[in-house]
């Protein structure tokens, strides 16, 4: 019992890095900072509103996002974009709540300015501070590869592109012939498995990196033994490349360690982030627009006879099927199990329907479904359930796409892949960035989508 608690403790403290923990409270603190500074500088005194405001921002962009290691011109983009959408955001909140007349022009416009002028500034301190420390000696990790595979070449390039956190790629380690060892690391290898032990004990090697296949067990189980008669630190890379990887963490299953492969990344306290912005939002924005709900329902009525709201089954989280609102915008209302796809001057679109699915207004009751819970307004875009059965079967990690709630907006739309879908290689892209938004979701990217998605309302000529 004793060595199985050891075993649990040491196999799953991974703790958080200090670089990322710096991150998390870095950019949320700034800009608190900042604001509160620039109304120091005005003579303003600190109100309850300030206070409100202050935490809401901190609560919109906690935990910061890491760009220590992101190229200067990349950070510097990122933060603007992050915090441009935040701003729109923040207005909105304002407009809505009728709080913006609270605070002073000039304290939110000097606010505005030199907050991401700061953030860039912290960000290029600290991508200086740990390049400096790096390039320390005693700082510097040697760090060898057994397998001098696919799966190796592309851990050695992950080591050196990780250069402002000190590490020294050495070589590779493989027992197979220079013709069966991938092309770029041939001239890199420091001879065969049995070499290994002996080169780590004498070259001071810190970092050891397992790429050798499972098919490989009994001699890797050999060499580990030899590897751990040093002081190397030991790591085991699988080779998962051939599946698309969501979220993928360690995770402890009552003692048993598992590696999730595909996983929501809407858990724990980013679930609750992701609840709570979708309430707010969803809630400002529906408040904002409900004039426009009205026109647009009485506009539906007396272009053409039926409903104005279209409902259609399509599939939600988890693959549950849901009912998505919309306004109707054709003469039909396919809902059964074919499910033609509107094209460009497809007849059944009618004048006022065209407009309003040029402009995405047909989308705005799906606010309401986010209120419900059935849907986020960032997300994959719902499918008809006909044609989820289609491409379910046609292309790879399909289905992956529903680990999360379905959007009214999402990263596939904003960049470019909207509107029919009338080829595999067009849905293929478009699932495509659909699992990127799953691995890369963070709340300053849900901003970041929502404010392109109000650019492309307007300037967007491809729609139909």
């Amino acid at each position: 019992m004793f060595e199985e608690r050891n075993y649990k403790r040491n196999f799953y403290s991974a703790p958080q890095s200090v670089t990322s923990l710096v991150a998390a409270f870095l950019e949320p603190s700034i800009i608190v900072a900042v604001f509160l500074a620039v109304s120091e500088a005005f003579d303003e005194p600190i109100l309850r509103p300030d206070l409100t405001l202050c935490l809401l921002v901190f609560a919109l962009t906690f935990p910061g996002r890491n760009r220590f290691l992101d190229r200067p011109l990349n950070a510097a983009v990122d933060i603007v974009s992050s915090w441009f959408s935040l701003l729109v955001i923040l207005a909105l909140c304002g407009y809505a709540t009728r709080s913006l007349g609270f605070f002073d022009p000039g304290v939110l416009m000097w606010w505005a300015l030199l907050t991401p002028a700061l953030l860039w500034v912290a960000v290029f301190t600290g991508r200086n501070i740990l390049r400096w420390n790096a390039a320390l000696p005693e700082n510097r990790r040697k760090a060898v590869v057994i397998g001098a595979g696919e799966l190796g070449v592309k851990v050695s390039q992950a080591l050196l592109a990780r250069g402002m956190t000190g590490v020294d790629f050495a070589g590779y380690f493989d027992d197979r012939s220079d013709g069966r060892v991938h092309a770029e690391a041939q001239p890199a290898r420091l001879g065969t498995l049995r070499d290994a032990s002996p080169y780590i004990r004498g070259n001071g090697i810190h970092e050891v990196y397992i790429t050798l296949p499972l098919g490989s067990q009994p001699r890797i189980v050999e060499l580990l033994e030899q590897v751990q008669g040093t002081t190397a630190s030991v790591f085991f890379v699988p080779d998962v490349f051939g599946i698309s990887i969501i979220q993928g963490r360690l995770q402890d299953m009552n003692g048993i360690p598992v590696v999730g492969i595909c996983e929501t990344p809407f858990t724990g306290t980013n679930s609750l982030v992701k609840r709570v912005s979708d309430i707010v939002l969803a809630s400002v924005i529906l408040v904002l627009i409900s004039p426009v709900l009205l026109a647009l329902a009485i506009g539906v009525k007396l272009s053409s006879p039926g409903p104005a709201i279209f409902k259609q089954r399509r599939n939600g989280l988890a693959g549950e099927e849901i009912i998505v609102w919309k306004f109707r915008s054709m003469t039909t209302q396919d809902n059964g199990a074919h499910v033609q796809q509107a094209q460009r001057n497809d007849p059944r679109i009618t004048p006022f329907g065209a407009f309003i699915r040029r402009t995405s207004l047909d989308e705005l009751p799906q606010f309401f479904n986010v209120l419900q819970g059935r849907m986020s307004i960032v997300g994959p875009r719902p499918h008809a359930v006909a044609h989820n059965e289609q491409y379910r079967a046609l292309i790879k990690a399909y289905m992956v796409r529903h680990k999360v709630k379905p959007g009214i907006t999402g990263w596939a739309q904003v960049n470019g892949h909207r509107g029919e879908t009338d080829t595999i290689d067009k849905m293929q892209a478009r699932v495509e960035y659909d699992l990127a938004y799953l691995r890369n979701w963070s709340l300053g990217l849900d901003l970041q989508i929502i404010a392109r998605t109000v650019k492309l309302v307007f300037f967007d000529r491809k729609a139909y």
